[in-house]
C-alpha cells in the first residue's frame, strides 16, 4: 500500500474539511431555495472516500455510487465549482445544469454518477468491469452503495455474475445505519451486511469507516485483487451520517444523543488529533487550512451564483435527435 505520510494526513484533513464545508453550503443555499429538488449531504462518511482515494490509481481506475454524490467527482479531480453550478442548476456545470444534486457526471475524471435509482448503479459498475475486462484495461471500478441498496435484487444478480466472470470491481457498501429512516436492523435478520458476499464465495470484510487509514488498507486489498485478475471483493464501511438522509428528513427514528456520540468518532476531528499529537501541523497551521478551505467554497459559490441558466433549447437538444422537434406544438 502506499505509504500513509505526514503529507497525507495534511492532505485528508484539507480535503475531508473541504468536502464538509461544501455540503454546510449547501444546505445553506437549499434553505434559501438557490438549489431545489433532492439534496442528500456526504457529512461524517469523508473517510470512505479520503481511504478510498489514497490507493486508487486516479486517472485509471473508476467510481460510480448512488445519489449522495456531490463530493465523490471533486476527490477524483472535477472542479468543485462545476459541481456546485451543476446544483444551482447553470449551464456552467458538470452536465450544464441537467442532471442536478443526483446525478453529477464526468467521463473525463472516470466518474460515472450519481443514481437516483436506489441501487441502478449496482449493475452498472459491474457492466463497467466487464468492458475493461473485455478489453484488457488494467483498470478497476469502485462500485459504492447505501445499507438500503443490498436489499434489491439486483445486487445478487450482480455479484452473482461478477464472481463468475471475475470482475475488476469492488463493491462497497457505506452502511450509515438507516436506509432513509429504516434501521438496518429492521431489514434483515442480521446486521452484518458484509456476509451477503459469503454466499457468493466472494472475499468479503467489514470495515470501520470513520477510520481513513483502516479505509485504505481494505481497499487497497481489495483494489489489487481486482487488478489481478482475482475478481471482485465486497466490502461493508460501518459509517454514520450527521444530517438527515435528505433535507426533508426530520429524523424522528434517531436521537440527537445517538447523533453526538458518533459526532465524538468524527473522521475529520481524528485526523486532526493524529495531526497534531505527531506534530505534522500546529494549531495556527490547521487554521491557515481552514480559511483557504472556507474561501474556496465561497469561490464556488460565487462561480455557480453567477453563471447563467442554460438557454431553454438545452431540455430539446439533449431529447431530440431532429431540430425541427415535430412532437412541440409552439415556437420556441
Amino acid at each position: 500500500m502506499k505509504k500513509i505520510t505526514k503529507q497525507t494526513y495534511l492532505n485528508w484533513y484539507e480535503n475531508m474539511l473541504f468536502w464538509r464545508k461544501f455540503e454546510d453550503k449547501l444546505a445553506a443555499v437549499y434553505i434559501q431555495q438557490k438549489v431545489r429538488g433532492f439534496l442528500h449531504l456526504y457529512n461524517g462518511q469523508e473517510a470512505v472516500l479520503a481511504g478510498s482515494l489514497h490507493v486508487m490509481e486516479i486517472g485509471k481506475d473508476r467510481m460510480i455510487t448512488a445519489y449522495r454524490n456531490h463530493v465523490q467527482p471533486i476527490g477524483m479531480g472535477v472542479d468543485p465549482k462545476k459541481v456546485m453550478a451543476e446544483l444551482y442548476g447553470k449551464s456552467t456545470g458538470t452536465s450544464q445544469g441537467l442532471g442536478g444534486s443526483m446525478h453529477i457526471f464526468s467521463k473525463e475524471y472516470n466518474f460515472h454518477g450519481g443514481h437516483g435509482i436506489v441501487g441502478g448503479q449496482i449493475p452498472l459498475g459491474a457492466g463497467m468491469a466487464f468492458g475493461d475486462k473485455y478489453f484488457e484495461r488494467d483498470n478497476v471500478t469502485l462500485c459504492f452503495m447505501g445499507d438500503g441498496a443490498v436489499r434489491q435484487g439486483s445486487l445478487h444478480e450482480t455479484l452473482n455474475l461478477a464472481m463468475l466472470w471475475k470482475l475488476p470491481v469492488v463493491f462497497v457498501v457505506e452502511n450509515n445505519g438507516y436506509a432513509m429512516g429504516t434501521s438496518v436492523a429492521r431489514t434483515a435478520s442480521h446486521e452484518e451486511i458484509w456476509k451477503l458476499g459469503l454466499g457468493y464465495d466472494m472475499p468479503c470484510e467489514p470495515c470501520d469507516g470513520m477510520d481513513p487509514v483502516a479505509v485504505a488498507k481494505k481497499m487497497d486489498k481489495a483494489i489489487k485483487l481486482a487488478r489481478s485478475g482475482k475478481g471482485p471483493s465486497f466490502i461493508e464501511m460501518k459509517t454514520y451520517r450527521y444530517r438527515g438522509h435528505s433535507m426533508s428528513d426530520a429524523q424522528h427514528y434517531r436521537t440527537k444523543e445517538e447523533v453526538e456520540e458518533y459526532r465524538k468518532i468524527d473522521p475529520i476531528t481524528q485526523v486532526k488529533e493524529v495531526i497534531l499529537s505527531k506534530k505534522y501541523a500546529s494549531t495556527k497551521e490547521l487554521e491557515n487550512i481552514d480559511l483557504s478551505v472556507k474561501e474556496r467554497v465561497k469561490e464556488c459559490e460565487d462561480f455557480a451564483e453567477n453563471s447563467p441558466y442554460p438557454d431553454p433549447s438545452l431540455m430539446y437538444n439533449a431529447v431530440y435527435e431532429q431540430n425541427d422537434y415535430p412532437f412541440i406544438k409552439h415556437k420556441l
